[in-house]
This record gives structure tokens, C-alpha cells and sequence, in this order.
């Protein structure tokens, strides 16, 4: 079989399951965040917190919770890393330095995963059980929280009342993702994941020196890091890692746990707002854009006609042989569409194209279908873009879901889109700009501007991944993507809320022969456009500089 037919085969595989699991994972996440029952375990949880989850919350009181609960991880990890040499299973590691601790706890409580430390070398058994591995699953349900507040706006008329985020967060948590990643755990510990909490061993000598690994609990780790498109690796290799990732069933099955839940919230937003075919209608802009991107990725990763990639059937470098280049760009185009940032493969080592595919799905917002939450709201931001510009072409007030997209709306979704390319913009070119920052690329020419550019294109959009070009363990890069993780995170958050807070408080507009009919193939074409033409052209000069220039040399 062809390197090429074996990719084309991985993907209609995969395909076929996503669509398998997304009218019942779809219909039944809708049925947990509209129950009006607690569990017991809940119960337990609401008294532990002091929380009321039967009162009800406005946007500001929303998102005052969302921040409080996220700065109380962010303390917590933090000093959880501080102390890491006194507390029991370390391994011998020490205590992790202020920058860097104050780097990761910034990163795995946005969701972003961003690492600039090697696991297997840095964090013993307790960070990664109890720090890590509980941020994976919190900030994931937090952003699913976010999400459904938004979508509550659509639904819900004459109301600023948005939900509660205590009842949201800990249903998403106990309801969700708990039960998928402990089943995802098993299957994966089937294919031979590790999940133990084993010390290190010295498992021979190489290079006239020895090498030692460690174990961990990897699988219950790894089913989440995927799940909640957390992305952080117990090791250093990430998911190219044999302990993490070892056949080619389990890298096909942790793609799949990547798209499940962000490609099933578009049902979940259907039913809610009581029509299926809207969340149709954003399950096919969704679609669009991620096929064509895997499409892109693979013909980039498989076309050349220089001898040795002619030889090796494409561009293996930095990839794994027992996946092969239909598998790894099936990976690194979902993982960099979604806020995972988990690898299978060196993403420096992709093509001059293949990388700025990469860095272009996270420029795009990661909204196809973007990470677990984020990725949902993201694309309904654009939505309101889209049938504003809709408005404007045929001269009425733009309309989405029955709601007037008047000038507060658009001003709260134009200042979502300029958040993220403003971050991602000014922390690179300060970054080129001083003397010290681009001394920690290892690369010259485009592509040291590019291992840049895709550094603080990963932060601000929350998803971890990098060009392992680039050295980022140094205080500088340890400060400001950390900063910028944070404010890629909340701000847009705030504005969401804000604006879902808006929506809940109108009056419905009734249904006349002039309005937009967004759950069309028409109106799907239009929001694909926006995305690609609002969104992506954003960012056009600064990838003329970096991955364009390199595919072009």
C-alpha cells in the first residue's frame, strides 16, 4: 500500500468515526447542561465550594467566577511547583525556578499546554497527578462553561441571565469529560500506553553514556491531554513518544479524541437553541476548513521532487516512521486547528508550507473546530461578523438566530477578533526587535523569525505547540508567553460573555422574507470566507516574512 493511500484510508477512517459519535455525544453533552437535577457527587462538590448552582448569573458575575476560579489553579500550580523537592514521588527533581513555574501554571490553566521543559526531566509524579493532570480536565470544562453561557444568549430571550458557571464547570467535569477520559485511558493502556507511578531506570548504555526513562500515569493523562485539546506531554516527545503514543491505532484514536467533543458541540448548539440544522450549518464551515487543511498538509508534506524526499516517499524528517506522513499531517493540521498543541512529529522539521499551514489553522482562532468550548464560541464570533457583513451588502440590520446584531454586538465581537493577532503581533516583533530573544532560535533567516512567530502565535491562541527550534526555557520567553497565554485566554472571555449577556437581554426579532437564513449552504460559503478573509489575512505580512518566504526559497 502507498504512503498516500494509507494516509487518504486513516482519514476517511476517522472521519466515519466523528461522524458516528456526534449525534449521541452532541445531544447528550445539550442534555447536561440543561438538567435541572444535581447528583450527589455534585451536591458534595457545590457544599465544599460554598456554591449555589441553582442561582442564576449575569454576564459580569459569569465571568468573575471564571476568573476566580482560574487565578485560584494558577496559585495553586504554581506553588504546587515551588515546593515540587519536598514533596513525596518527586523522583529527586527539584523545585521548579519562578519563571518557569509561573510559565506552566500560566499555560496548563488556559488550556494552552505550552511547555518549555522537558516532563520526564522536570516534574515528579505529584505535579503531574494533582497539578497537571486536574488543570487538564478544569480549564477544559471551563471553557465549555464559556461556550454554553454563549449559547444560552442565543436561546434565551428578555434575560441577561446566562446559566451558572459552578453548576457548568462541575457538570462538564463529572458528566463529560470524566467518564470519556476514563474510558479513552483504558483503550489506550490496551494499546500500551504506560500507567504506573515507577521511579526511574537506567535501561542502558548509549553514547558511551546511560540512559534512564521514567514511568508515570501517562494513559490517565494522555486521554485528557487529548480530550480536553489540553495538549502537554508527560515527556518531552510529546505524542511522538512511544510511552505516550506507541502504534499506529493509538495515534488514529488520539486524533479522533482530539475533533470528538469540539466537532460534537456544534449538535450540542443546536439543540439548544432548538434548530439542528444551525448547528449543521457550523458543523460544515467547521468541516470545510479542517478538511482543507489536512488536504493541504498531507499534498504539502508528500509533494516534492528533490531526490531524497522523492526517495523517502516526502518529507520524513522529524517525523515517526511508524506513522508516516499521512498520519503525522492528519495530526499536526488538528492538533494546530484545535487549542490541543500535542505532537506526533517535529513540527519544525515540516516543510517550509507545512509549518505556516500549521501556524495559520492556530491564526484563524483554532476554530475548526477549535478547542473544547473555545473553539464553539470562536466560530459563533464570527458568525456575528459574517451576517453582519451580510447586512451590509443588502443594507438591513443584520439578524442571527432572531437576535438584531446592532452596534454593541459588533463592537464586542470586532474586539474579540483584534485580541489574539494584537498579542501574537507586538510580543514578535519586541521579540526580534531586542538584542537577547532571537539569539534563542537556533535557525537563521525565515525560519528563526518563523520558530518566533509560531511561539507567540501558540500562546496567545492557547495551544502549546512550537518549532523545538527555539529555546524558550529563558526568562524572557518564560515572562511574556506566559502573559501572553493569560490575556489570549481571558480577554476574548470577557467579550464573549459580554456579548452572550446582550444577546439574553433582546427581544426576539420575528422571521420575515428578507432575513438571512443562516442555517443555508449559502450562509456556511459566507462564514468560511469570513473566516479566511477577516481572520487569516491578518496575519498575511507576518507569514510573508516567515514560512512563505522559506517554502518559496
Amino acid at each position: 500500500m502507498s504512503p498516500v493511500l494509507a494516509g487518504v484510508l486513516q482519514l476517511l477512517a476517522l472521519m466515519a468515526a466523528l461522524a458516528l459519535a456526534y449525534v449521541p455525544l452532541g445531544t447528550y453533552m445539550a442534555g447536561v447542561y440543561r438538567a435541572q437535577r444535581h447528583l450527589r457527587v455534585e451536591r458534595w462538590i457545590y457544599r465544599a465550594v460554598g456554591a449555589d448552582p441553582d442561582a442564576e448569573m449575569r454576564w459580569p458575575a459569569y465571568i468573575r467566577a471564571v476568573l476566580a476560579f482560574s487565578l485560584a489553579g494558577v496559585l495553586f500550580l504554581y506553588l504546587l511547583q515551588r515546593i515540587q523537592g519536598v514533596l513525596p514521588l518527586s523522583l529527586g527533581f527539584r523545585s521548579v525556578g519562578p519563571a518557569q513555574a509561573f510559565n506552566t501554571a500560566a499555560s496548563f490553566v488556559t488550556n494552552t499546554n505550552w511547555q518549555s521543559y522537558a516532563g520526564e526531566q522536570t516534574m515528579g509524579h505529584v505535579v503531574q497527578t494533582a497539578g497537571l493532570a486536574v488543570q487538564n480536565f478544569a480549564s477544559a470544562a471551563v471553557g465549555m462553561a464559556v461556550a454554553v453561557a454563549l449559547v444560552r444568549g442565543f436561546a434565551r430571550s428578555r434575560t441577561g441571565e446566562l446559566g451558572n458557571f459552578w453548576a457548568d464547570l462541575v457538570r462538564g467535569t463529572v458528566r463529560i469529560l470524566l467518564p470519556l477520559a476514563a474510558v479513552a485511558a483504558v483503550v489506550l493502556v490496551a494499546c500500551g500506553v504506560i500507567q504506573n507511578f515507577s521511579g526511574i531506570h537506567e535501561v542502558g548504555q548509549f553514547f558511551g553514556g546511560a540512559q534512564q526513562w521514567n514511568g508515570g500515569a501517562v494513559a490517565s493523562q494522555e486521554a485528557i491531554k487529548e480530550l480536553g485539546t489540553n495538549g502537554g506531554g508527560y515527556f518531552n516527545a510529546n505524542s511522538a513518544h512511544p510511552f505516550e503514543n506507541p502504534t499506529p491505532f493509538s495515534n488514529l484514536f488520539e486524533t479522533f479524541l482530539i475533533l470528538v467533543i469540539p466537532f460534537a458541540l456544534t449538535r450540542t448548539f443546536g439543540v439548544m437553541v432548538g434548530s439542528v440544522r444551525q448547528g449543521y450549518a457550523i458543523l460544515a464551515a467547521m468541516a470545510t476548513i479542517w478538511l482543507a487543511f489536512v488536504s493541504l498538509m498531507m499534498w504539502s508534506e508528500f509533494a516534492h521532487h528533490e531526490g531524497a524526499l522523492r526517495i523517502a516517499g516526502g518529507a520524513m524528517e522529524g517525523k515517526e516512521v511508524r506513522f508516516g506522513i499521512g498520519a503525522s499531517s492528519i495530526f499536526a493540521a488538528s492538533t494546530t486547528l484545535t487549542s490541543t498543541g500535542a505532537v506526533d512529529a517535529a513540527h519544525s522539521s515540516l516543510t517550509g508550507f507545512g509549518g505556516g499551514i500549521a501556524m495559520l489553522g492556530m491564526m484563524l482562532g483554532e476554530i475548526a473546530p477549535g478547542g473544547v468550548g473555545s473553539g464553539l464560541y470562536g466560530i459563533l464570533i464570527m458568525a456575528v461578523i459574517a451576517v453582519f457583513i451580510a447586512g451590509l451588502m443588502v443594507g438591513r440590520t443584520p439578524e442571527y438566530l432572531g437576535k438584531k446584531i446592532g452596534s454593541r454586538e459588533i463592537k464586542l465581537a470586532a474586539v474579540y477578533i483584534l485580541i489574539t493577532p494584537a498579542l501574537v503581533l507586538v510580543f514578535s516583533a519586541f521579540s526580534m526587535a531586542l538584542p537577547t530573544p532571537p539569539h534563542s532560535a537556533l535557525n537563521p533567516g525565515a525560519h528563526r523569525f518563523s520558530e518566533v512567530l509560531y511561539a507567540y502565535t501558540s500562546a496567545a491562541n492557547n495551544n502549546g505547540s512550537a518549532f523545538a527550534g527555539l529555546n524558550a526555557n529563558t526568562d524572557w520567553f518564560n515572562t511574556t508567553t506566559g502573559l501572553a497565554m493569560l490575556l489570549g485566554r481571558f480577554l476574548p472571555m470577557v467579550f464573549v460573555l459580554a456579548l452572550a449577556g446582550s444577546l439574553g437581554a433582546q427581544q426576539p426579532v420575528p422571521v420575515t422574507a428578507g432575513t438571512l437564513r443562516t442555517e443555508k449552504p449559502l450562509f456556511t460559503g459566507m462564514l468560511v470566507g469570513a473566516v479566511l478573509i477577516v481572520v487569516g489575512l491578518t496575519y498575511f505580512p507576518a507569514l510573508a516574512l516567515g514560512p512563505l518566504a522559506e517554502g518559496l526559497a
